[in-house]
């Protein structure tokens, strides 16, 4: 895979995010924006468990899509200190994802500020992401295809991401969000996944206190090197294009995925599975 490292500034205008990287959709790291946040200073995995530690939270790990699953149906859940506990104490891969600030802890609101980046972020949806050493999400994108600020707090984590424009290498699952789960594209087997060789995209770590803007409907996988966890703020998409195509997503894609697991089963998820490496390759002329 082609990797250029994303680039990184120390702080920013809103003038220069938006002709720079908003306007051209290109992804950017900042990295001295959160130090005047009380978050900065205060935000840990033991700040988390003080303050949310009675909390039950909901896990998920990277076993396979099953037609069974519910729609963000969590595999497990634990309280948030046992949770952290487990994070300190081996390697797992359990991870939280959308998980409320407001509705559950809404004191950590306090500790940070919604930036102005020129474009309104939508102000009742910061979600917390936790993870454990080596576990990662599946590359995917959102569903609502937002520009999304990621930031990260306590330890090292590793981001690959790609633009829209590069689906025909990417073995993406048809009436899906995310590419074939078996991938790891943190270390592929070209053999196994020629098209990936020919894929172009970006790459960066993230540390603590750092902030990475994710363009509308990038794909991202991103992986915990160490334990830790981050916060999203997120803005609707702008493009028309994408906005379209995130009102289907919302209200038509997750709906027919859904009724096709309920009346085919598994069949309909093996059929994808097999898809996104029939069209994949036809496309690059593999399978001539």
């Amino acid at each position: 895979m082609k990797l250029y490292n994303i680039p990184r500034v120390k702080t920013i205008t809103k003038e220069d995010f938006i002709a720079n990287y908003f306007k051209p959709q290109k992804p950017v790291v900042i990295e001295s924006l959160t130090e005047d946040w009380p978050a900065y200073s205060k935000w840990s995995l033991e700040y988390m468990k003080l303050v949310s530690g009675d909390k039950t939270v909901p896990l998920y790990d990277d076993r396979p899509v099953h037609h069974e699953d519910g729609f963000n149906q969590p595999h497990a859940t634990m309280k948030m200190a046992e949770y952290i506990d487990l994070l300190r104490s081996e390697p797992t891969k359990y991870r939280i994802f959308l998980w409320n600030i407001l509705k559950e802890v809404p004191e950590l609101q306090s500790d940070f500020s919604f930036p102005d980046f020129g474009i309104k972020l939508m102000k009742k949806l910061p979600m917390l992401f936790f993870g454990g050493e080596n576990s990662h999400t599946f590359m995917h994108y959102d569903i609502d295809l937002a520009n999304i600020f990621h930031f990260h707090f306590e330890g090292t984590k590793q981001i690959i991401l790609f633009d829209q424009n590069q689906n025909r290498h990417l073995y993406k699952i048809p009436y899906s969000l995310i590419t074939r789960e078996d991938i790891d594209f943190s270390n592929p087997d070209f053999n196994q996944w020629p098209a990936l060789k020919n894929v172009e995209g970006y790459t960066t770590k993230l540390e603590h206190g750092e902030v990475l803007y994710m363009p509308e409907g990038y794909w991202h996988y991103m992986k915990y090197l160490t334990p830790g966890f981050s916060m999203s703020l997120r803005a609707i998409p702008r493009h028309p294009k994408n906005l379209g195509i995130a009102i289907y997503n919302v209200f038509v894609l997750r709906y027919l995925d859904n009724f096709m697991r309920r009346l085919q089963g598994q069949k309909w998820i093996d059929w994808k599975n097999e898809q996104a490496i029939t069209r994949t390759h036809n496309r690059i002329n593999l399978n001539a």
